[in-house]
């Protein structure tokens, strides 16, 4: 055997150890702690996280299809070990799923390269419930809601749509989930990337929205959107459309929170003589800068994602970076 054979070989086995001690080993200055469960699971949890005793668990991350890059990957293993830490029941995607230009069709290579090679814990193997956002309108629109017939975790029936969940199996009590269209809410966007807009009928979507939250008793009621209505991100001042269009429904209605991206951020606003608590979470890839008003409970220019914990008489939501530090907790009282 020579001696150029034996030192490739000392070079591959030192590279393959390195590659494995990378996957298995924390980054430095990750808020994280090794851990094995007597079921198997061997990785990492996330130091700071809230897991309480009582409650139904889902996950919120946004603004995130980038094939891993601009930390996409970081936020989706992080993801990964707070979906294991609370048990998620599902994964809910504020929308622009796949960036530049949407996808498309159902065979689109973003698929695996920003979402089924990305988000690959098996605690993310739930169900996933995304909105679109604008850059989903620059592609097919339509393929990522036929997706949903490929894909045994990607559960985008439509456009906009609702379901109810169980949230506390000893009383019965249910949760509302409103997944709404805010695109062609957005003069902005009626433009020649976004021709598929114009054929949307906004008015069939707000008396959709309206009927469908007048007609629940569920405990809890939440929406999710792609705009959002009340920001200090890069759009502060500049979703008036938005708000003219939801506002007042979301309160008439008692909407408790408001989910949405678009804001490549992480932010949570609650305009005085609100009832409702307005969530940014757009923050799993790009990240842009963010300020604060007297609104502002929290905003942070932070790759992250939120954890939602909901129990009888309050919500739990935790703000997460891609490191694993808790930025911000709240506790939203039920209405």
């Amino acid at each position: 055997m020579s001696k150029f054979f034996l030192l490739f070989l000392l070079v591959v086995s030192w590279s393959s150890a390195e590659l494995f001690a990378q996957k298995t080993s924390p980054r430095p200055n990750r808020n994280l702690i090794p851990v094995t469960t007597p079921a198997g699971y061997e990785g990492y949890k996330i130091k700071d996280l809230e897991v309480p005793t009582e409650g139904y668990n889902f996950l919120v991350v946004g603004d995130w299809g980038r094939n891993g890059q601009f930390g996409q990957q970081e936020v989706a293993d992080r993801m990964g070990e707070a979906a294991e830490q609370l048990d998620a029941h599902f994964v809910v995607s504020t929308g622009d799923n796949f960036y530049v230009n949407g996808v498309a069709s159902t065979q689109d290579p973003a698929w695996q390269s920003s979402f089924e090679n990305i988000y690959t814990s098996h605690s993310l193997m739930c169900d996933w419930y995304p909105v679109l956002g604008n850059h989903d309108y620059r592609g097919n629109p339509q393929a990522e809601i036929d997706y949903t017939k490929v894909s045994r975790r990607w559960r985008m029936n439509d456009r906009y749509y609702a379901i109810e969940r169980v949230f506390d199996k000893k009383t019965g009590e249910k949760a509302l989930f409103l997944f709404i269209d805010t695109c062609p809410f957005d003069p902005a966007l009626y433009d020649e990337r976004h021709t598929d807009l114009a054929k949307q009928d906004t008015a069939a979507q707000k008396r959709w929205i309206e009927q469908t939250l007048a007609a629940s008793n569920a405990k809890w009621k939440i929406v999710v959107g792609h705009h959002p209505l009340y920001t200090t991100g890069v759009r502060l001042g500049k979703t008036q459309d938005i708000i003219n269009a939801f506002d007042a429904t979301f309160e008439k209605y008692k909407v408790d929170m408001y989910f949405a991206g678009h804001e490549h951020d992480l932010q949570h606003q609650k305009p005085k003589d609100k009832k409702v608590h307005h969530f940014v979470s757009g923050a799993g890839s790009e990240i842009r800068p963010v300020s604060k008003t007297d609104m502002t409970v929290f905003s942070k220019s932070a790759h992250g994602f939120m954890t939602v914990t909901l129990q009888a008489t309050q919500a739990i939501v935790q703000i997460i970076d891609e490191k694993g530090n808790i930025l911000h907790k709240a506790v939203v009282k039920k209405n």
